[in-house]
């Protein structure tokens, strides 16, 4: 199916080391984004941000090229790319250390207003928590340019405070009761966004929207070869599908039940395979001890 939709992910890029079986695979908050939209239909889909000079930073741009994202807008800094380690659990995928982004950290992508002039051209922008693009996110508000926001784990309550007002879509992972997630969306978007939405896991993932909550179950598999990419899956499929709906003159009401249903689905496929969304090979460069 194909959806009337642009999207460029802005921010992070990494390579996945996974230490239980010697490969590693590309990924990223927002490559993944780019990588997923495509997958899933978008006319168009980029990505935007800063690479290293190494082995790992042309591991990741020959996926995306072979992926058709488009990556006009995107640089080599001399340096090491970003990469994470992590390892399996029962198909579980578990973070263990990460070089802080690589170049990107320490090079932050200083948007000008050509870059500004670039992302009008799309639908929605998408960023996240380790993308180091904190300071960018306000000329993105000012342009009135959607921006989808995936906050983490680990994000404060002051960093919701800054960063919530400037989102238009938030999307985070959340455990507890139901009471304690509603409670959660309920509070990030009385700070200012449009729809809330808490990916929790096994029990699906559940949104707010206008004083309203939604509920969606998460797709049955029989076999979890992989978590990696679940949760930017959903988000992705989300709002490209809501985007298209929304275009389509359908009803906020349904887009978002629609378009998470199918979310829903499209995040249980991506569980059964390995890596984000594929391209291992055998570790490029030695990363530490396991």
């Amino acid at each position: 199916m194909e959806y009337n939709v642009s999207v460029v992910g802005f921010g992070d890029n990494v390579v996945d080391i996974y230490t239980h079986s010697n490969k590693q695979y590309p990924g990223g908050n927002c490559v993944n984004f780019a990588v997923y939209a495509k997958m899933f239909g978008a006319k168009r889909s980029a990505y935007m941000g800063y690479f290293g000079t190494d082995v790992n930073a042309d591991h990741v741009i020959e996926a995306l090229h072979n992926e058709k994202i488009e990556t006009v807008k995107c640089k080599k800094i001399s340096g090491e790319n970003g990469y994470s380690r992590c390892k399996l659990e029962n198909g579980d995928r578990v973070f263990l250390d990460y070089n802080e982004g690589g170049v990107r950290s320490r090079h932050i992508y200083e948007l000008d207003e050509f870059d500004i002039e670039y992302l009008k051209q799309f639908d929605l922008v998408h960023c996240g928590n380790y993308c180091y693009m904190e300071s960018q996110l306000p000329k993105i508000k000012e342009a009135n340019i959607p921006l989808s926001f995936d906050f983490s784990d680990d994000s404060t309550e002051e960093y919701y405070m800054q960063i919530a007002p400037l989102v238009t879509y938030a999307f985070c992972s959340y455990d507890g009761t139901d009471e304690e997630v509603k409670k959660h969306l309920k509070k990030v978007s009385d700070l200012g966004p449009e729809i809330v939405c808490a990916s929790r896991g096994a029990k699906g993932c559940m949104l707010y929207c206008n004083g309203k909550y939604y509920e969606q179950k998460a797709v049955p598999i029989e076999k979890v070869v992989d978590t990696m990419g679940a949760g930017d899956s959903l988000i992705t499929t989300f709002m490209v599908g809501y985007t298209d709906a929304r275009k389509k003159g359908i009803s906020q009401d349904e887009a978002i039940v629609s378009s998470i249903a199918e979310a829903a689905k499209f995040a249980a496929e991506i569980c059964q395979i390995d890596g984000a969304f594929g391209y291992g090979r055998e570790i490029l460069m030695d990363k530490l001890k396991n």
